[in-house]
């Protein structure tokens, strides 16, 4: 293992991460690593780890480097690997930019969710598209603390529930993830938002991320919550050909969620790098020793 690694940090509404530089793939991050370095206590600390590749030098994005160079190896706090990260997105872009890798306007980033259009724009938010929701069909339930909520099952590239319910403080502490049924709706775990209502096409959620607990926002969460939004107050940009806005207010910040009538679904908000530094390789490799 390298002497020197760098890594940065940022956030987008306080959905955190650790950044690792990484071009070549030259960098092993097994899982007990990332979950060391996402540590709040003992770590850098952050909900989940941006490890930055080129495409081309990674075997899960190789197949789409020709159409984006940079893929986003996204990890969870606890070291899973993940799909996709909505958040994470905005905040690999703007490293990209911050490096000087990229400049304001229109990128692609790889995702193991696919490749997503990201827009950087001048007065520093970014809107990235988050692809089509995918609506399964089956009735899916909720449970926290005794109280239980039909949830909306949507797919963003990762699996969500979303409820609605009368109170966020309802959905409790969310260190641990709330209990759904059926399990076979979710056999590899699922992200659960917990919804209220604010206003006209406005909501506020608070979201249990699978593998890293409760988090301070979750972008594919804020579209999941915007489509269920939608489809329960009867509107759907497919039937009627009109796009679709929703605010969407997370306890980082706001995001603004629109679906057009093609389905695809564009996420704007901030994206910032607070910190830059190097990580002690001796304490990484006594943590994975």
């Amino acid at each position: 293992m390298s002497t020197r690694i760098a890594f940065l940090k940022g956030h987008g509404t306080e959905n955190d991460f650790v950044i690792v530089p990484d071009p070549e793939n030259a960098v092993d991050l097994p899982p007990a690593a990332v979950a060391a370095l996402c540590d709040r206590r003992a770590g850098i600390g952050g909900d989940g780890l941006l490890h930055v590749v080129r495409s081309a030098a990674h075997p899960d994005a190789e197949d789409m480097a020709a159409e984006a160079e940079w893929f986003m190896d996204y990890r969870n706090g606890d070291g899973s690997v993940a799909e996709m990260c909505g958040n994470g997105v905005r905040v690999f872009a703007r490293y990209l930019q911050h490096a000087g890798h990229v400049t304001a306007g229109d990128l692609a980033v790889a995702t193991r969710g696919g490749v997503k259009r990201v827009h950087l724009s001048k007065d520093g938010d970014v809107t990235v598209g988050m692809g089509r929701a995918l609506l399964p069909e089956g009735d899916v339930e909720v449970s926290v603390g005794g109280r239980s909520w039909p949830a909306r099952n949507v797919n963003m590239g990762n699996p969500h529930a979303v409820a609605f319910v009368a109170d966020l403080e309802h959905a409790g502490d969310l260190y641990d993830p709330p209990s759904h049924r059926p399990a076979s709706a979710y056999p590899d775990g699922v992200n659960v938002e917990f919804v209220v209502d604010r206003g006209p096409r406005h909501v506020a959620m608070r979201v249990h991320e699978r593998g890293s607990g409760e988090t301070r926002s979750c972008g594919t969460g804020a579209c999941a919550v915007a489509v269920a939004a939608a489809r329960r107050d009867g509107a759907d940009p497919a039937v009627t050909g009109t796009p679709v806005t929703y605010t969407v207010d997370v306890p980082g910040g706001t995001l603004v969620i629109t679906e057009r009538p093609d389905g695809g679904i564009e996420m704007t908000g901030p994206a910032v790098i607070v910190a830059e530094g190097e990580i002690d390789a001796t304490w990484l490799e006594e943590v994975l020793t």
